[in-house]
Formats: structure tokens, sequence, C-alpha cells
């Protein structure tokens, strides 16, 4: 109150300066350096310490702290009203009954230290809890045990003066990094992310054994996280989270995990929002969710489901990063450290106090110990006789404390006189009862407890790693980690933009741009896309697309680009300068400086393309040359082939065709793809194919090979192997697809409850094909893609028999090859205790005469979906479909 008055009475002096300062001249200046320096700092100080910042000796901050204080005062079993408990925290906390309520559906939201009743709320939702008066609460029983210890407490004075609260609370656990901590206080903010609660003890008995320790955060909405640069939770670290989207069908995904610091609501409003700008397709979208999270997304026909996930992550709240701040109170001052930091401090605070407990118990032990054994000599040497004549109550201690003298050598501390008192106190009634054997064995056990506790203070981190697994024991049920810990790839949001506008072109004035609808159309894009332009001079240039680019007359080629694209051709002839040579030359285009003219001839003035294709998948047509009737010249006409020509950079010059004038080049031979077939791997950390050489190699590929996948419902596919694909958790088959080789199937047929087997092969390429039974309780027991895969069964034993002698089947003679839609024959109708696979019989399939091909350095991409399904090229004209120039 002293500091509130001094406050108001330096604002007065300043205001009354003010306006003594105005009144003499207009123009003087207002000074209020006084007010600032000393206030303001004050007031940051107030906000840093008291408001935004949890203590690290406790984790947490004052109202959680003064909450927390007030529902132990309150606890007596039973539920309080949470209107009852905010009241009761307005006595040690100075602000509003809303703040109070709001922090405290925080922490019951959290489900670790309140026991809530009512509407809470929902986290996954978004919905607010019930007005404080309808919802109740109590202590968990965690809570109870890890946070509270009155007598090793420090207490203060609360803001009023009139009530004691906790300075901090001694808190026997990483309570900060379970239930993590969000502020902003004024210059200063922190940010705290939850950790998983048996991943904490786990990693705070590591610290105890002297062991390394790494945590990451795990939220209570799940999902999935990519801890790359979490960097222990400093500043700096940021972690990127992600929803778990799945295919449903064709035509749906679902989404059964959010992303923290989402909710459905405001999913469901970015995944619209990116829809109306036309970043994705979608055709309409369901909110299930009720105890779990189910988000239906329906896409239109046609429209890639694994296109649109990564659609999702790349243009919705789908995926979002967070950066941690790891900012806490010590000592009334803050302090920046890491999660791993944290834990270490809370472990050793925790070690600490538990030493408290023991030494407080040691010696409230001792002291029962003290007086059972003066209580023992009292009553057994009927010391209590020796008062009977004394008259005043000095004389009657002195009495006492002479005949306890012979019997106390064996006692640990000197008789006091408040000893004497307490055995003055002794009842009649329990000296006439009392029981030696019955005193001796409380002695002995009081003795036993003592040099347990002292035992525990001699091995305190071995007491202290009891400690944490007990917890761990106790409340560790149903807390495993929620949120998947996975490296996620980069998605590049061209490449999986939904393509939401028509690009048009006018190639003679050179204009490039969506809003050329009179003009000729060229292909659909997204407004995010780059277009590549090339004109009839040679020049090239890369732009963003827009309403309308002046690019450069007479345009022979534009299309969308692509980075970092190795694997589409250009095939270019062209006439260097006026009466020129004329050269030949392939390249690729994969990194530009945007909106820069590139010479794609040497620049000379007057060269001119006589020839050019753009090729998706490396193809090389032959071309024939005609050239000009002049002089003396014999060989007018022969054939070129572009598979000839080494690939090589943009800007180099090519090979010389002809030093004579060519009267026109005609396409003789539409050309086949000259790259190489590509390695394609599949990593299984982030769930996606890559030619990095990262994960299992799945094979070579050629242009129209396909992978086949087998998941455990019994769904087999073959697709392109497409880098964007997503692969589900239920997936148990995934490889190079040979069509003849078949697959070998044993499932359980529900309807008929038998075992079935079946060999078949793929029969529709690009489509999911169900190979058993619709029967709701059939399921797959085994799959094999061996080529003579060999089956073991093993038999239950009978009671009181021997187990029947396991038995081995060659598949491929228990069965031929039948349709994929077929039951397949019944397999054993005895009872089966295991069906395992055994290593396949012997065989070698022919292998297929190589063809040389050219190779090109550094493979990095696959095509897209669309290029590889289609062979036309950007522009719609087919691949390799020469355009011509007199």
């Amino acid at each position: 109150m002293e500091e509130n008055d001094d406050l108001n009475e330096e604002i007065n002096e300043n205001l009354s300066e003010e306006n003594n300062e105005h009144t003499d001249s207009s123009d003087a200046l207002t000074r209020v350096s006084g007010m600032y320096k000393d206030w303001f700092l004050d007031y940051a100080s107030y906000v840093i310490l008291e408001r935004a910042v949890p203590a690290i000796e406790d984790g947490f901050k004052p109202v959680q702290r003064r909450i927390m204080h007030s529902l132990k005062e309150l606890d007596d079993g039973r539920y309080n009203k949470v209107a009852n408990v905010v009241g009761h925290t307005m006595q040690y906390h100075p602000h509003g009954d809303a703040s109070i309520a709001d922090a405290m559906v925080q922490i019951g939201q959290k489900d670790l230290l309140i026991d809530t009743q009512g509407n809470w709320g929902n986290i996954l939702t978004g919905d607010r809890a019930a007005a404080s008066r309808y919802i109740e609460a109590r202590l968990s029983k965690f809570a109870l045990e890890v946070i509270f210890s009155p007598k090793i407490t420090e207490w203060q004075a609360s803001y009023d003066g009139r009530k004691k609260e906790p300075v901090n609370l001694p808190v026997k656990f990483p309570l900060l990094l379970a239930q993590g901590a969000e502020g902003i206080a004024v210059g200063l903010s922190t940010k705290v992310l939850s950790h998983n609660f048996i991943e904490l003890i786990d990693a705070s008995i590591k610290h105890l054994k002297g062991q390394r320790f790494k945590i990451y955060p795990d939220f209570p909405t799940a999902g999935i996280i990519d801890v790359t640069n979490y960097n222990d939770g400093l500043r700096g670290g940021k972690i990127r989270v992600r929803a778990k989207i799945s295919q449903l069908d064709k035509n749906t995904l679902i989404i059964n995990e959010i992303p923290y610091g989402t909710n459905t609501g405001s999913l469901i409003d970015s995944i619209l929002k990116a829809n109306d700008k036309g970043k994705i397709k979608i055709k309409k979208i369901e909110d299930n969710t009720a105890a779990d999270v189910e988000i239906l997304i329906h896409l239109p026909s046609g429209i890639s489901p694994d296109r649109t996930i990564d659609a999702l992550y790349a243009f919705t709240a789908c995926e979002s990063s967070i950066s941690p701040l790891g900012c806490i109170i010590e000592d009334n001052k803050p302090l920046f450290i890491g999660v791993t930091e944290m834990l270490r401090r809370s472990t050793d605070s925790t070690v600490e106090l538990l030493k408290q407990e023991l030494e407080i118990q040691l010696r409230e032990l001792e002291e029962q110990w003290h007086f059972a054994s003066l209580e023992r000599i009292f009553i057994e040497n009927r010391i209590y006789r020796d008062i009977e004549e004394e008259e005043t109550w000095e004389g009657v201690i002195a009495a006492i404390d002479k005949g306890l003298a012979p019997f106390t050598k064996h006692l640990k501390r000197a008789v006091t006189e408040e000893d004497i008192t307490r055995l003055t106190e002794i009842r009649i009634k329990r000296i006439s009862k009392f029981d030696l054997d019955k005193a001796q064995q409380y002695l002995e056990s009081l003795q036993e407890r003592i040099a347990e506790v002292k035992h525990h203070l001699a091995n305190l981190i071995e007491f202290a790693i009891n400690y944490f697994k007990n917890l761990k024991e106790t409340y560790g049920k149903d807390r495993g980690r929620l949120t998947e810990i996975r490296v996620f790839d980069d998605i590049e949001a061209t490449k999986v933009a939904i393509r939401n506008t028509k690009l048009y072109v006018n190639r003679e004035e050179g204009f490039v741009g969506t809003s050329l609808k009179k003009d000729e159309y060229v292909t659909d894009c997204s407004d995010i896309d780059d277009i590549i332009v090339i004109t009839g001079d040679g020049q090239m240039m890369v732009s963003k697309v827009d309403s309308k680019i002046f690019v450069g007359k007479g345009i022979i080629y534009v299309a969308v680009f692509k980075k970092k694209d190795k694997r589409t051709t250009y095939n270019l002839v062209y006439k260097d300068g006026k009466g020129g040579p004329t050269y030949i030359k392939r390249f690729n285009v994969t990194s530009i400086t945007r909106d820069r003219v590139y010479d794609l001839t040497t620049g000379k003035a007057g060269s001119q393309v006589l020839y050019f294709t753009a090729n998706p998948n490396g193809e090389a047509e032959v071309i024939t040359v005609l050239l000009r009737q002049v002089g003396s010249i014999k060989k007018l006409k022969w054939d070129i082939d572009f598979s000839d020509v080494l690939i090589k950079g943009r800007a180099s010059k090519g090979n010389i065709v002809t030093k004579y004038s060519v009267k026109r080049i005609e396409l003789k031979e539409k050309g086949v793809s000259t790259l190489k077939p590509r390695k394609i791997w599949f990593d299984d950390v982030v769930r996606r194919l890559n030619v990095d050489g990262r994960g299992e190699l799945l094979g070579e590929f050629k242009g129209d090979d396909l992978i086949l996948v087998i998941n455990q419902k019994g769904i087999a596919k073959t697709f392109l192997p497409v880098l964007t694909s997503h692969f589900d958790d239920d997936m148990i088959v995934l490889e190079k697809w040979i069509p003849e080789k078949p697959i070998s199937a044993i499932y359980w047929e529900g309807e008929k409850e038998r075992f079935y087997i079946k060999r078949f092969l793929i029969e529709n390429e690009n489509k999911e094909e169900l190979f058993i039974s619709e029967h709701p309780k059939s399921y797959l027991e085994l799959v094999s893609t061996d080529w003579k895969p060999m089956v073991e069964i093993e038999f239950p034993k009978p009671r009181g028999k021997e187990a029947k002698d396991n038995e081995s089947v060659d598949v491929e003679d228990f069965i031929s090859v039948k349709g994929i839609k077929a039951l397949g024959n019944q397999f054993i109708t005895e009872k089966v205790k295991n069906i395992n696979l055994l290593d396949p019989l012997p065989f070698e399939p022919e292998v297929p005469e190589e063809v040389e091909n050219i190779e090109v350095v550094d493979e990095e991409s696959l095509a897209s979906g669309d290029d590889a399904e289609n062979s036309k090229g950007e522009d719609g004209a087919s691949a390799g479909e020469p355009t011509l120039f007199d």
C-alpha cells in the first residue's frame, strides 16, 4: 500500500510539473522520465516474476501455485465447485476471478494435477468449459503425493498480510516439462512445450544414474512431430507438427489426430480457405469428432489423394511450426535454459526435497523412540510414585528427573524439562494397562524404521531412483507417447498446388498470362507456378505466373517450369547468326534466376531456332536435315539421331550440323527415353520414396515400371513410383512389381470359418483390389511375393497328448494361379497354432536383355504423377513432337 501511495505522489508531482511548464510556455518540453524510468521497470519486473513466467523450483506461475494451495486447503476428499475454489484463491491472488478460472481450466485440461467433474471444455474441438459454478474439481492422487509437503515448504505472507502462502511448492517431479508453459511478459516471453510423463521419469532416472538422455515434446492432441531442429527447447529451435492424415478410400481422406496449437474448428477453417483460394480441391468436409478426432475430407473424382495430402500440409494448418523458448525464473531472475538442463535441475531438486523429508522423518522417529523409551522407564520402574509426596511443580519435575537418571544412559539425547512434562500428562488408565511386551515391540519397530530411513539417507540416489520408479508404476498407466516422432519430407508448394487457373499465350506479340482468354490456351496452372518461355531467336526466360507478362515476340514454347528437373530434356537445332553454321544440342534447365533472359544460342545477331522439342522423359527423336541447293553441294539430305548427342548444360554451344544453309528440318521418327533406369529407395523414417540412396533399395525403374503395395486389409495396388506417394502404417509389402510373378496369400474366410489359400496375378494396374473375401470377420494371415513360397503349419498341443508335427507346404504345388477375385482353395480344417512363411524354393526368372541407355548425372527427382501418366508435354503437344521453323 505504501508503494501505491508513493506511486500516486510521483504521478501527481509529474502532472503538476507538466501543468506548470505548460502554463509558462506552450512549446515547453514535458519530462516524465522519472515515472517511466522507475515505475515502468517495476511494472515489467512484476509481470515477469508474478504473472507470465514459471519458476524452475516448482514449475508454477503464481496464479497456478495459489490455485493448488487453495485446493489443498479445501481438500476433504470430495469435489469442490470451481467457483468456490476461485473465491478461495482470491485471498492469495490480487487479480480478477476470470484469470483464476481460466488458469484452473488450463491445469484441469492437462489431466494430471486436478481430478475434474463436469464440462471442462475440449482441447480437440476448442469448446470452452462450462461456467465455474457448474463444474467441480479436487486434487488428483498424483498431486497429493508429489506437490505438497508442508513441513519443508517455505511460507510467506499473502498480499494483504492476512494469510500465509507458499513461496514455492515442494514439487518432486519435473512438472514444468510435463505440463509445459507459455507466457508473454514485458520484453520477455516463454514457451516450454509439454513432454511425455513416462519419458520424463525415465530421463530423471538416467540422470541420477549418470547416463545421457534426450527428451522431446509430446502433445495431448497427438499428431506427428519432426524434432530435427528442436535445439533442446532453446531460443532459435523449431519443431514441425502435422496432423495424421490417411486415405480412407480413393475419394476420401481422414484426419484422426491434429497438430498441437490447433483444434478441429480452426483446422477445418484453414482447409476451407485453401479450397476457396484454389490451393486444394475438395468436394465437402465432415467433422465427426466426439471423444476422438475424425474429420472426413471428400475429394472430387480425378483428384489424387496423395497430392491432396501434401497440399494440406503445404497450404493449411495441417502442418505448422512451433518455436520453443526455454525461459524460467530462478532466484527472482529470468534464466534461459534448455529442457535438458530443466530436467537436471528438477531432478536434483527432487533429490534435495526427498532428503529433507527423510531428515524430518528421521528426527520425528527418533523423537518417538526417545519418548517411548522414557515412557517405558517411567512406568516400568514406577517412577510416577516418586512424586506422590511432592507439593510443588518444581519438586515433581526434580523427583522425576532424579528417578530417570539411573536408566537414561542408553538414550540418544539428554532428558529435557519438556520430556518430563509430557510424562506427567500420561493418564492413570494408560499406566494401569501398560504392556511391557507391546512397548518393546513398538520400540523395535521404531528402531527398524529409523535404520531404514538412515539407509535411505546413506543411499539417497538409489532411494530417489526407486521413488521415480514408483511414480511410473503407480501413475504411468495410459500415459504412453501420443505424438509420433518422425522426420518430415520437405514439400514443394508448387508441386502439390491444384492448378486453379489457365495459362494463355499470344505468340506473335510476346505476351503470356492468365487473363489472355481470347488468345491461345497453353495449360492449367496454379497461381504460384513459374513458367518457362523460349522465343524463336533462342532466348529463354522463367517468370512467375501473372495476369499478363511481356516475355519477347515470336514465342515458340511455353510451359510450367519445374525446379531441379533433370529429366525434362530439350532438343534444339539453331542457326548461329546470319549466314552462320547450324548447331545441335541437348540440355536440361535445372536452375535459373527468375525474369532473367538467357541465350540458348551463342547470342549472335540473327540467330534462329530451326527445330525444338521438350521431352519430359528424355526422349531422343530422329530428324531429317534438308539443305538448300547452293553451288556444288552433293549431299542435300541426311538423318540425325538425337540419342547420339550428349546431354550438356544450357549454355553449351552444341555440335555443328552443317555450315551450309538449311532449308528445313523434318521429324523422321519419334524418340524413346534415353535416360538410365532410376534406382528408387524407400525410407521407412519418412515413409517416402527417394532417389538419394536412403533406406531400402526397391530396384531400378524404367518409365513404365510400377510399384506393388499390399496392406493388412488384403488390398493390393500397383502404381507409378511417384516421390510424393504416401504409405499407410498397415502396409506389409512394398516392392517393384513384376507382372508375371504370382502373389500367394493365406486368409481366414469369415463366413466359412476356414483358412483359404490362393495364388493370383494383378489384373488391373493403378487400381486397388481386395483379394480376400468381403466378410467382416475375414482377415489376411500371410502373403508372399516369392516365386516358389514355402509355408509351415504349427499345430496346438491337445490336452494330455503330444502336439502334431509341423507340416511344410509347397504353395506352388498346392494350388495353381487363379483370378484375383477367386475364393481359392480350403487350406486346412484342423485347428492351427501358427502359419509361418519359410525360405522359398530356389527359382531363377529369365532376365531380359539390357538396352544401353544414356545416364543423366545426379538424377534427383521423379516425374510427378500427372507427367508420368500422360504422354503429352506441358504445352499439350505429344512428347517429342517438333516445332518447325523455316
